[in-house]
C-alpha cells in the first residue's frame, strides 16, 4: 500500500491568519447592554416591592460601572485579543443574582459588591501575574499538593467549620470561607496536566488480559489516587455536591483526552456502584436521595420544605413571572444560596430560567471554542477543564432545583450570594481570557496549532 506523501500546509492555508485587533469595542458595547438591563432590573424590582425608585440607584450603578470599568481597562491592558463574551456574560448573571440578593437580603448585597470588587482585583491580578498558562504546567504536583490542602483545611479542629451538615468551611477572625472553591481550579490544572503528559498511554491499550487489551493500569494509578483521595476528603465533609463535580470533571477529561467510550462506560459503573454505597452507608446522601425520591412525605417533609416552597414559587412565576418585587419567595430557606434559581423563576417566570440557562451556556460554549483554538494539549484541556467546572456546576444546582437530579446545594455560579465561590468564578474569567488572549497571539504571529487528540 503506497504511503501518503506528507504535506506541510502554510500557515496561511491551515488556519488564516486574523489580524489581531486591541480594540474592545464588542465587549464595551455588551458591558453597557448587560448595565441597562441591570439597572432596569434594579428599578423595576424596587417598584414592585415598595412603589418608588431605589434612593440608592445612583451608588448601584456607579459601583457596577466603576468595578466593570476597571476590569475592561485592565483586559485590554493586560489581554488586548481575548475574548470579548466572557466579562460581559458573567456581569450579566453577577447583576441579576445580585438584584434578587438585594432583594430578599439587603445586608448580604452589600458583602456581594464588596466581593465583586475583590474578584475584579482578582482578576487582574491573574491577568498581570500568568502571563503564559502554558507555564502552569511545571507545577503539576504543587498543584495537586496545595487542592489537597485546601480539601483538608475544613476538618482541622477548631478551624473548619460545619453548617447545614456539611464541614465545608474554614473560619478566621470574622472572615468564612470555602477552600474547596479554589481547590477545584488547581484539581482542574492537575488533571489537566497529567492526562496531556500521559495521553498516548492512557489512548492506547498495551497490556493484554485474556482476549482483551487494556490500558496499563500503572498508567491511570497516580491520577485515580489523585482524583479518590480528593473524592474521599469531600465524603468526609459531608459534601455530596463537589464530590460529583470533582467526577464529572474527571470523567470528561479522560473521555475527551483519549475518546475512548470504555473510560465512560467504566466511569458509569463505578458512580453506580459509589452511588449504591452512598445512598446506604452515608447518612447525608441517603437523606438527600430519600427527599429527591419522595419529598411529600410527611417523614421528609421537614426537611424537603426547602424545595417544596421552592417549587411553590417557580409554580407561582409561571410563564412570564410575577414580576419583580412582586414575588413571595421570602419564605423559601437560603433563598439567596441554594435557591436563587427559584427566586430568578418566580419574579422572571419560564422565560427568566431560559435567559439564565442560555448566558450559562454562552459562557460554557465560549470556553470550549477558546480550548478548541489552545496551542498545546495543557492548555486545551486545561481551557476544558475551566469551562467543563462552571457548566456542571450551574447544571448540577439548576437541576437539583428542578428535581432532575438530588438536590446538592453548591452554588449557582456567580448569582448565588457567596464570596468565595464568587471569586473562584471571576478566576476562572481571567485564565480563559488569558488562554483566549495566548491563541490570539499565536495565529497572528503565524505559529500553526497542533492538530491532536484521539477523535481528531
Amino acid at each position: 500500500m503506497a504511503k501518503h506523501a506528507s504535506t506541510k500546509l502554510s500557515p496561511a492555508k491551515q488556519f488564516p491568519v486574523e489580524k489581531a485587533s486591541k480594540s474592545r469595542s464588542t465587549e464595551l458595547g455588551l458591558m453597557v447592554l448587560a448595565w441597562l438591563i441591570v439597572t432596569s432590573f434594579y428599578i423595576l424590582a424596587s417598584l414592585g416591592a415598595k412603589g418608588k425608585i431605589p434612593p440608592t440607584l445612583w451608588s448601584f450603578l456607579g459601583v457596577i460601572v466603576a468595578i466593570s470599568l476597571m476590569l475592561h481597562v485592565a483586559i485590554r491592558h493586560y489581554a488586548p485579543r481575548s475574548s470579548q463574551i466572557l466579562l460581559p456574560v458573567a456581569t450579566l448573571l453577577n447583576g441579576i443574582g445580585y438584584i434578587e440578593i438585594a432583594r430578599w437580603n439587603p445586608p448580604l448585597a452589600k458583602y456581594q459588591a464588596l466581593w465583586f470588587f475583590i474578584s475584579a482585583l482578582g482578576v487582574i491580578i491573574t491577568l498581570k501575574l500568568v502571563r503564559s498558562v502554558r507555564d502552569l504546567d511545571r507545577y503539576r504536583y504543587m498543584t495537586l499538593v496545595a487542592a489537597i490542602a485546601l480539601l483538608l483545611m475544613p476538618l482541622i479542629p477548631h478551624f473548619g467549620e460545619k453548617i447545614n451538615g456539611a464541614r465545608l468551611w474554614v473560619h478566621l477572625a470574622s472572615i468564612s470561607f470555602q477552600p474547596v472553591e479554589i481547590a477545584k481550579i488547581l484539581l482542574a490544572f492537575f488533571f489537566a496536566s497529567y492526562f496531556a503528559a500521559n495521553r498516548q498511554l492512557l489512548s492506547t491499550p498495551t497490556q493484554r488480559i485474556g482476549r482483551f487489551l487494556i490500558v496499563p493500569p500503572k498508567t491511570l494509578l497516580p491520577i485515580l489516587f489523585a482524583w479518590g483521595f480528593a473524592i474521599a476528603i469531600l465524603g468526609a465533609e459531608n459534601d455530596i455536591g463537589f464530590a460529583l463535580l470533582l467526577f464529572a470533571l474527571f470523567l470528561s477529561l479522560l473521555w475527551v483526552t483519549t475518546g475512548l467510550k470504555t473510560y465512560v462506560v467504566f466511569g458509569i459503573g463505578l458512580f453506580a456502584g459509589g452511588g449504591f454505597v452512598a445512598a446506604n452507608y452515608f447518612s447525608q446522601i441517603h437523606q438527600r436521595i430519600s427527599l429527591w425520591l419522595d419529598p411529600w412525605s410527611a417523614v421528609h417533609f421537614a426537611s424537603s420544605h426547602q424545595l417544596a416552597y421552592g417549587w411553590f414559587s417557580l409554580a407561582a412565576g409561571g410563564m412570564t413571572g410575577t414580576g419583580l418585587g412582586l414575588g413571595q419567595s421570602g419564605t423559601v430557606p437560603f433563598i439567596t444560596t441554594d435557591m436563587i434559581f427559584a427566586a430568578v423563576g418566580e419574579e422572571l417566570g419560564f422565560i427568566g430560567l431560559i435567559l439564565v440557562i442560555c448566558l450559562f451556556v454562552v459562557f460554557v460554549a465560549e470556553g470550549f471554542r477558546i480550548a478548541q483554538h489552545a496551542h498545546s494539549d495543557f492548555v486545551r484541556l486545561a481551557a476544558t477543564a475551566l469551562s467543563a467546572i462552571m457548566g456542571f456546576q450551574a447544571f448540577f444546582i439548576m437541576a437539583g432545583v428542578l428535581r432532575i437530579l438530588p438536590f446538592t446545594g453548591i452554588t449557582l455560579p456567580f448569582m448565588a450570594y457567596g464570596g468565595s465561590s464568587l471569586f473562584a468564578n471571576y478566576i476562572i474569567v481571567a485564565i480563559l481570557l488569558r488562554i483566549s488572549d495566548e491563541n490570539s497571539a499565536e495565529r497572528s504571529g503565524g505559529e500553526v496549532r497542533p492538530l491532536s487528540f484521539a477523535h481528531e
